[in-house]
């Protein structure tokens, strides 16, 4: 619903664009031509109060990078952008734009203010994910690339739009704050993948960094990592009605893997399904941060370096009304990350004041436990709160309370489950 509150509209608490009557209407070149300038020209007549406007019955074809700075813009997207397949063109870094977190690169970003991107159920980013999956086969290498990030942007709406087989991260907000996405259909299938292969992994389907007041509404996802990931620095975050398919479920992290404040404040995320897909579900609802020690890593997100060490809090969250099927664990702390096996118990983050409510369901983990919590020596976890968490610990089991283990917590610290620790 709109409101209007000092002449300024808005839905949804979003300021929305103010509009001066201009329109562009974008059409496809065809026989694969680089529609990219066209898009760009559109984007710079009418910025600054226009529509854009991509018909459903045009594909646009991207071939080169693009990152338009927007402001007070409506885009009427109902067609397809489809990026392009070639992965030589887009592993030059010099095709494509630098992102400073975990040594990724993009081939689209949009900056600015007051945004509205409306898709109508037809609009869609086809981003060619498969020529990455094929080519990768599970082990993914530098410059695969992010498509749809928003880098230093405010007022934003975006709604009824889907990313189709995104080759890394789907959605990926930086440094954004005041916005809501609506309706958004996120699916990463390797279609040539043997069953039970992952080939899939690092499409996480929503990430935060840097962002303050962010709500996501009537999301779904299908892929092979976090479906939504809640990164460093995020603060007031809202999601509801979300539906998993694979993956790792819901995820607080990327914590402390830099030396810098890595917090995370007040979230609440509710009304969940956690759906097994294969045999590929991993979590529904975890916080993981890096340990104490900076250690040299091999992963290509480190870049080779050193990571670890870094600070800050996770506090104030609330995971509540999930429906978990066949995950590997229900609720989950671990402060290890990037551990060799010597530094459990490291981590300079303190994590307090976390609430699951209402899980239900079942787990296939290959033990009885249905959570886990693994925190800090330095900052023992505390106020970790388990209610109603009555999870079986195999599909035809019987739900029972919370059981599990738990290491480097307070005394007291963790209330609603039983085990070891507990």
């Amino acid at each position: 619903m709109f409101t209007e509150t000092s002449s300024v509209m808005s839905v949804g608490g979003i300021e929305i664009p103010s509009l001066n009557g201009k329109t562009c209407t974008v059409h496809a070149l065809g026989a694969l031509q680089d529609d990219v300038p066209n898009i760009l020209s559109a984007f710079t007549t009418c910025n600054n109060g226009g529509t854009i406007i991509f018909p459903s019955t045009e594909n646009y074809y991207i071939a080169s990078q693009l990152h338009p700075i927007l402001s007070h813009v409506t885009i009427e997207w109902r067609g397809t952008w489809t990026l392009s397949d070639n992965l030589t063109h887009w592993r030059d870094t010099n095709n494509t734009i630098p992102i400073h977190f975990q040594n990724h690169h993009a081939q689209f970003t949009i900056s600015g203010d007051h945004i509205h991107i409306h898709g109508h159920d037809t609009g869609r980013l086809d981003v060619n994910g498969n020529a990455w999956y094929d080519a990768e086969q599970a082990v993914t290498q530098p410059v695969r690339p992010m498509n749809f990030v928003w880098w230093n942007a405010s007022e934003v709406l975006v709604e009824h739009f889907s990313v189709i087989d995104p080759p890394l991260w789907s959605i990926n907000l930086m440094n954004v704050s005041n916005a809501w996405f609506h309706d958004i259909y996120v699916n990463a299938t390797a279609v040539n993948a043997p069953y039970d292969a992952l080939w899939v992994q690092n499409t996480d389907g929503f990430d935060t960094l840097d962002c303050n007041n962010v709500k996501l509404t009537n999301f779904v996802y299908q892929g092979g990592d976090d479906c939504i990931a809640i990164k460093p620095r995020s603060y007031n975050t809202y999601v509801q009605n979300v539906t998993c398919h694979g993956g790792n479920g819901i995820a607080i992290g990327s914590l402390g893997q830099y030396q810098e404040d890595s917090s995370v404040i007040n979230a609440w995320i509710k009304d969940v399904n956690i759906l097994i897909r294969n045999t590929d579900m991993h979590n529904s609802a975890y916080i993981k941060t890096w340990m104490g020690a900076s250690l040299p890593q091999s992963s290509y997100n480190s870049a080779g370096l050193p990571n670890g060490g870094g600070w800050g809090v996770v506090q104030n969250l609330r995971f509540e009304n999930f429906w978990v099927q066949g995950a590997a664990l229900g609720p989950s702390i671990t402060q290890d990350n990037g551990d060799n096996g010597s530094y459990a118990g490291t981590s300079k983050m303190e994590i307090s004041n976390i609430a699951f409510v209402n899980f239900t369901g079942y787990t296939l983990a290959t033990s009885n436990e249905t959570a886990s919590i693994s925190c800090s020596n330095v900052h023992p976890c505390f106020n970790i709160a388990l209610q109603n968490v009555t999870l079986a610990p195999s599909k035809n089991g019987t739900e029972v309370e919370a059981y599990g283990s738990c290491d480097y917590t307070a005394k007291n610290g963790v209330t609603g489950m039983i085990g070891h620790g507990c």
